[in-house]
């Protein structure tokens, strides 16, 4: 009897841990479909190890190594912005943020695989060799730029300002491969320009002024208020703001730039990412619209990235100008720097940009309300005579006819402001005592 009822007790235990067992495996299983840390992880140890055992010259290989390696390409797989930056690299970048550097003033990214120009920026080697938006760069002092990172690239192009960089560049609109050798100079440009490229802002015919923004530096926001000063002064009645080949840059001046002309409290744009730290609203933080609803149209092209399309994707939202030119680059997206503690660092993107209307502008770019294609010729032409004494290198013949080449996104952008202007002109006086309507009869 008492062995009849210790086997029972025996069986109901064997089964219960079988139970149990079966469970926990279960378990087990369904947390491994669901993405677990610990066998992935147990997996890369293991290919870690059959790497170090089996690899031809493994012997050379340290775990250290490895590792980073590893890194290297988690990063590099989630999107061309992120990366793993080894110390020394994490220290030049510090020091890009802090001081000056020698370069040859190239904004670029990695576009479809290819490492693209998204602009030149202005007065600078690259811009007066006449490296344009959409360029590929293949090589590099004679490597393959192919499976290059921007930091890498980055890398090897800056250098002390008088040394020499030779790059090979494919423009993909003509198929026309071209090699360069530039002299890196220290980056260093105005960020607001009038027409003549000078900081003197004359008004042109019918009063309408214009503004080029180059980049989003330090001091845009500066520059734009002392040159909008200058043209308030002469009476402007409508404005143009070039935003064409502008890099970006700064947040904090796009939002600098965009409250010129909003009023106090509007926002500007908003950043989202997966946690709350991750998320921003910008909102106008200054004295109100400086223009009073003065008309304005924004210029844009493929060469308009980052910071440039925030602001004419928000003024355009609100309804304060009329964007024109062509549909932006599409770099929206915020990198964070997170510092690991061997001094290495993670460039990791965290959020997106998002319009006042909340349009997404990463990979989308905004969409113009007026769209004007230029041709090559004509992009080519209004670089040249940008270029300080761009124009001065051609043989007297090609220099006339390069004058000659029309700029059909400003010649429309000054159409458009002459008919709001008709237009407002021929309203009742009462119809444009205050910002709001005046802003309202040109919407």
């Amino acid at each position: 009897m008492k062995r009849r009822i210790l086997y029972g007790l025996l069986t109901v235990a064997l089964s219960l841990n079988l139970l149990i067992g079966a469970r926990v495996y279960l378990y087990s299983a369904e947390s491994i479909q669901h993405d677990s840390a610990y066998p992935s992880l147990e997996l890369f140890s293991v290919a870690m190890e059959r790497v170090r055992r089996d690899y031809v010259d493994g012997e050379h290989l340290s775990y250290h190594e490895l590792v980073r390696n590893a890194l290297k390409g988690m990063l590099s797989e989630l999107d061309p912005h992120s990366e793993f930056m080894e110390p020394d690299k994490f220290g030049d970048l510090q020091d890009d943020t802090e001081g000056k550097f020698g370069g040859i003033g190239v904004v670029i990214s990695v576009k479809e695989g290819n490492l693209t120009v998204v602009a030149p920026m202005e007065d600078t080697p690259g811009f007066k060799a006449g490296i344009r938006t959409g360029d590929v760069i293949q090589k590099i002092e004679g490597r393959s730029a192919e499976h290059m990172g921007v930091q890498d690239a980055v890398k090897i192009l800056r250098g002390q300002p008088g040394t020499d960089v030779n790059i090979t560049v494919l423009r993909p609109s003509t198929g026309v491969v071209k090699d360069y050798k530039l002299k890196r100079e220290e980056i260093k440009v105005d960020m607001v320009k009038d027409i003549n490229g000078r900081r003197e802002f004359p008004l042109g015919e019918n009063k309408i002024g214009y503004l080029r923004i180059t980049q989003f530096g330090e001091k845009t926001s500066d520059e734009l208020a002392s040159a909008l000063k200058k043209l308030k002064s002469q009476d402007m009645r409508g404005l143009i703001i070039d935003l064409r080949w502008n890099p970006g840059g700064l947040l904090d001046q796009a939002v600098g730039v965009c409250e010129k002309f909003l009023p106090r409290g509007q926002l500007v744009v908003t950043t989202e990412g997966r946690t709350p730290a991750q998320s921003s609203v910008r909102k106008a933080a200054g004295r109100g619209d400086e223009l009073d609803g003065t008309p304005i149209v924004v210029l844009v092209n493929a060469g308009s990235a980052s910071a440039a399309e925030i602001v004419s994707g928000c003024l355009q939202d609100v309804k304060r100008a009329v964007v024109l030119g062509e549909r932006t680059f599409g770099k929206g997206s915020v990198q964070s720097i997170i510092e690991l503690q061997d001094g290495s660092a993670l460039r990791l993107t965290t959020a997106k940009y998002y319009t006042p209307s909340h349009r997404v502008i990463h990979e989308k770019g905004i969409t113009p309300n007026i769209e004007v294609i230029a041709t090559d010729e004509e992009e080519a032409a209004i670089l040249m005579r940008r270029a300080p004494g761009g124009l001065e290198t051609l043989e007297a013949g090609e220099r006339v006819r390069m004058e000659a080449v029309p700029d059909p996104q400003m010649n429309r952008a000054m159409d458009v402001l002459k008919g709001i202007l008709l237009f407002a002109d021929r309203l009742p006086k009462e119809r444009l005592t205050d910002p709001e309507r005046r802003m309202a009869s040109w919407k």
